[in-house]
Formats: structure tokens, sequence, C-alpha cells
């Protein structure tokens, strides 16, 4: 390491390397015939030369100058040096083996998050599961223990007995299952707080539970109760509290909500697409993950590349004014009239182009619009035809050999080249071409062509936007989101209550109104109030 940080802070420049390179071997050479002589005495020896010398050189150890004294060949290059020294130094410095790049450290901090998110979503059903068979083995327990601590003294089981335990088994199967179905489900996205409605359920369960094994204890375990009908009749109450807390879950957890009290207005921050759903009492973070739901389904894909168009037009409007400053200091305008009047022609053109800007955004529209129906009137037209080339294919393989019958997936690839053509162009005038790539064409094609779909139903995928869950999870953009909001997520919404969904590329702006409360009133009409009698007269022509 000595070595190196001499090297370093001793570094020569390139542009003078040649004549120090040989100035150092005539050195070199000098030294090793003045070491040779004296090599009986010491085989490493310190050459100090007095600097009034002028055939000798600065001092050397072992063949280099010593760090303190100036060279020659250094004299010569601050006389030689060019100006382009930050371009052409070399420095020659160490490497620590403990070293790690910058891709690496991203990759550490994403498998930790990955980790991290894994973590947080089996959680939860790591949790339910374990309470779960807490709940269900606890009656087991009760009734096992007895059985096997003094099975001697126990009354023996009659038949009420006997059909009690019929009774706790089937109560048994049907938490179980009641368990599973609520509790045990996969998760569809993780939420940053804790859901206080199955934080208080599973409290409670475990407060039932231990007190439960309290009572156990100390009246049947110490005791050692010897009726055990009273045991079982014991654990078929457990049983039945562990049913009542369960449907209160149902109610907290599934029916709560179902009674629409909101009005929640989603607008997307970047195009403004604005949808309206109604929904129950949640909190906050449920009510956006409600929201998310009704993202991906309702609102269409988000396209960025419908956005350039605006900001093209904008900045070309922007370009194409020029401002000048007649004032300022140095200015020859004053002197030159003509400049002046120049200038002042410039922004009065410049006014007059910013007052013809809506101009040329109606007609830049109408162009775009008449382009589209151009391109989808061609694509159209490809389309049709080669549907009809596969029914006449159809038709004739009906009486071909079935050797020769073609497949169904070839037949999509075989016409996929007639309409491809025409479709890249109206994806690319639409600006959706990054949306469908050439195998889900394909596979749609031949979807279309196994259940005998028309030309409209294949082309209805791409004549007009679909929503978000349509397309695959790489064409979403916005696999994580982030709720910001000044209250509590954990807390209920309430009128005029407004959160935002953030994620890479736009967010989701949310406000809350309250449903008004509807007041019917009823009026009764008398059916015989309809009814009327038509007097004709005699003299009538009738």
């Amino acid at each position: 390491m000595d070595t190196e940080s001499t090297h370093s802070g001793y570094s020569y420049h390139s542009s003078r390397s040649g004549r120090s390179n040989r100035h150092g071997d005539r050195s070199r050479e000098r030294h090793k015939a003045s070491s040779s002589k004296d090599s009986s005495r010491s085989e490493r020896s310190v050459v100090i030369n007095p600097p009034d010398t002028p055939s000798q050189d600065s001092p050397v150890h072992n063949g280099e100058p010593l760090p303190g004294e100036p060279t020659l060949a250094a004299d010569h290059g601050d006389e030689g040096q060019d100006d382009n020294w930050g371009e052409t130094t070399t420095a020659v410095t160490g490497t620590s083996e403990l070293s790690v790049s910058q891709e690496e450290v991203v990759g550490l901090g994403k498998g930790i998050q990955d980790r991290t998110q894994g973590f947080r979503r089996y959680l939860p059903l790591a949790v339910g599961l374990c309470v779960g068979l807490v709940v269900v083995a606890t009656p087991l327990v009760f009734l096992l223990l007895p059985a096997i601590m003094w099975p001697d003294r126990l009354e023996a089981c009659g038949a009420a007995c006997e059909g009690l335990f019929l009774s706790i088994s089937f109560k048994l199967l049907i938490l179980l299952i009641a368990i599973w179905a609520l509790f045990l489900r996969p998760g569809c996205a993780s939420l940053p707080r804790v859901c206080v409605y199955r934080a208080f359920l599973t409290t409670l369960t475990l407060l039932l539970t231990m007190s439960y094994w309290l009572f156990y204890g100390v009246r049947i375990l110490d005791a050692q109760d010897e009726d055990y009908h009273g045991v079982v009749q014991f654990a078929v109450s457990l049983v039945d509290s562990q049913l009542f807390v369960h449907y209160l879950a149902v109610v907290l957890l599934e029916l709560r909500h179902l009674q629409p009290c909101y009005s929640m207005c989603v607008i997307r921050s970047t195009d403004g697409e604005t949808r309206h759903y109604n929904i129950g009492q949640l909190s906050i973070q449920r009510a956006a993950l409600s929201i998310l739901e009704y993202y991906y389904r309702d609102f269409p894909l988000h396209n960025p590349a419908l956005l350039s168009a605006s900001k093209h037009r904008a900045a070309k409007h922007l370009a194409g004014l020029k401002v000048y400053n007649v004032d300022a200091p140095g200015n020859t305008a004053g002197a030159q009239p003509g400049n002046g009047n120049q200038s002042r022609a410039m922004v009065a053109s410049a006014t007059k182009h910013k007052d013809s800007a809506h101009n040329e955004l109606y007609y830049e529209e109408a162009d775009y619009e008449r382009r589209v129906r151009k391109r989808r009137a061609r694509l159209v037209v490809a389309v049709e035809e080669a549907f009809t080339h596969v029914r006449r294919m159809k038709k004739e393989d009906e009486r071909a050999t079935p050797s020769d019958i073609m497949d169904v997936r070839e037949a999509a690839l075989a016409i996929f080249p007639s309409m491809a053509r025409a479709l890249q162009k109206y994806l690319r005038t639409t600006r959706r071409q990054h949306c469908h790539s050439m195998e889900n064409i394909q596979k749609h094609l031949a979807f279309c062509l196994i259940n005998n779909m028309s030309p409209k139903a294949f082309l209805e995928a791409y004549l007009a936007p679909g929503p978000t869950l349509q397309y695959g999870p790489e064409r979403w953009m916005a696999d994580q989101w982030t709720l910001v909001s000044d209250a509590s997520v954990t807390g209920g919404i309430k009128e005029g209550t407004e959160f935002l969904m953030r994620c890479l590329d736009f967010s989701l702006a949310i406000t809350v109104k309250s449903i008004p409360y509807i007041r019917l009133t009823e009026e009764y009409i008398d059916p015989k109030s309809h009814k009327f009698i038509l007097l004709l007269q005699s003299e009538t022509s009738v």
C-alpha cells in the first residue's frame, strides 16, 4: 500500500513520459555501476550526491528518487507541460478486495424489500392458521385430558353424553369449514396497517379460549372432577361460544359494509378520467383497496403516449415566441431604428400566433381524427378479408382428407401477415402499439377462430382501449401504490374525506361524499277517479 500511495502522489504526465523514461534509464545504469563497486560493503546502498554537482542526478534510493527532492524530469516537465494535463494524467491506485458495486447494493436492497413484503403478506395467514388450530384443538383437549389423567375414577358416559359427542363433532366440523372460508383465504393485497376488526376478533377469540382454559384448570384439572358428562357439556359450551364469535366476524367483516353510505369520486391525475362508486362503511385503507379493484376493472389503460402530443404542441408554441429587451444596456436598438421596428414586428407576429393557437389545435385534432378513421377503415377491410378467406378454407377442409386439414393455430399464423401491416399502422396512429405484442395478437386471433367469432369481435380489443385488467401485468405500469392521507388510514371514511393513491406515473385523487337521506312519501289515487262517462248526442255525425 505504501508503494501504491507513493506512485499515486508522484505520478508523471504522459506528455513527458518519453524523456523521463530515458533519463531514468541513464540514472539506473550509473547507479548499477557505482553499486557494483561497493557490493562488498552492502547490498543496499544509498548514494548521496552533492547538490552543486552538475554531472550527478538527484539522490536515489535503489534506483528511485527520494520523495522530498525535485528531479530533473520534473524540471523539464514543468517547462513542457501542455494545457490538457487533466486528460492525459495517469495515476496508479490500489483496488480494495471488499469493494461493492452500485448494482450489488441496489440488488441487496431489493432482496431485503422482497423478503419483507413476503413476510408481511403471509404473516396474517400464519396468525389466522395458528389461532384456528388453537380454537379447534382446545375442545378436543378438554375431552381427552380426564380420560388420560384419571380414567379409573370417571363416571360412565350415558346416552345423553354420547349424544353430546355427536353434537360437538358436527359443530367442530362446521367451525373448521367456517374458519377456512373466512380467515384462511389468500390475501390479494398488503395493507399499510392492521385491520382493526380482525385484530379485535383475534384478541376476543384468544381471551375466550384463555378464560375457558383457566376455568378448566381450576375446576376440573385441580379437583379431578369425576363427572365426565359435565366435562363434555363444558366443551360443548366452548364450541358454541366460538361459533357465536365466528358469526360476529361474519357481520363485521362481510356484512357491515354492504349497505352503501358514501359516494366516491375518483379522478386520474394525468388525463382526468373520472368514475364514481358507492361504498359502505369502510376504513380509509380498505376503501383505497376497493377503489384499486374498481380501477383495474373500469378505468381504461393509462397511456402516456397520448399525453406527449399536447406537450409537443405546448413546446412548439413556446419556441415560436421571441421577446426582445430593447432597453437592455449595450443594446444599439435606439441608434438603429430599423432594429426596433423589426423587434416590434416579431413581437406582434408572436402575439398573433398565440391568438391563432386554438385554430392550430382544431385543425390538428381534425387531421388526427381523419387519419384514425382512414386507418380504421383499412384495418376493418383487411380483417374481414382474412376471416372470409378462413371460412372459405374451412369449407374446403370439410371435403379434404384428414391429413390435409390445417390446425386452427396454423390458420391464424397463415392469415396474420395479411392484416398485420394495417393493424400495426392503426395502433401506431392511436399510440397503443406498446399495449399489444405480436404474440398476444396471434393468440387472440386463434381464440376467435376456435370459437367461430366474427371479425368485429376480433377487432373490438383493438379499436377501443379496454380496461386495465385486459392487458398483462407488465402493461399496468403500477405494481405498488402509496396511500397519502391526512387522517389515520385505520379510521373510517366520512363526509369530506380526501386521500390520494399514488403510483409511479400518475395518481388517483379520491373525494368522499355522503349519500343523502332519501325520504319517500306515498300518495294514494282512488281507482274510481280514473273512470269517466262519454255521452254521445243523437245529432252527431258519428
